[in-house]
């Protein structure tokens, strides 16, 4: 990842951080003004989805399908899962276990239309 992607990402958490706690982020130039532009956003919801694998079933293999059945998907363990923001692919990132809940950690932010 490089630089301008990680800066990209920490000024947003920092905005997103100083909106929670009430305090001003940090600004650099003339992002002070850009910074109240994205406040009216901040309560947008969207729709966020880690996909981990593609699959083809007929519907008659989809009707066999009950509890402990196993579906193959495109994708090895411990390969790179797509993260969709509103149906966007925004990044890739890997299944992790935080406590007993599934979580998602980023590894490459996507730029641009791939």
């Amino acid at each position: 990842m490089s630089d301008t992607e990680n800066m990209d990402w920490q000024e947003l958490d920092q905005e997103a951080t100083a909106t929670e706690t009430g305090n001003q982020a940090p600004a650099s130039g003339g992002e002070e003004e850009a910074g109240g532009d994205l406040e009216a956003v901040f309560d947008v919801p969207v729709k966020v989805s880690a996909v981990l694998g593609i699959t083809s079933l007929s519907v008659n293999q989809l009707l066999k399908l009950g509890a402990g059945s196993v579906v193959e998907l495109d994708r090895k363990v411990g390969e790179a899962i797509d993260i969709y923001v509103n149906n966007r692919l925004v990044a890739r990132g890997e299944v992790v276990l935080l406590e007993e809940k599934l979580g998602i950690t980023m590894t490459e932010i996507i730029k641009g239309s791939e």
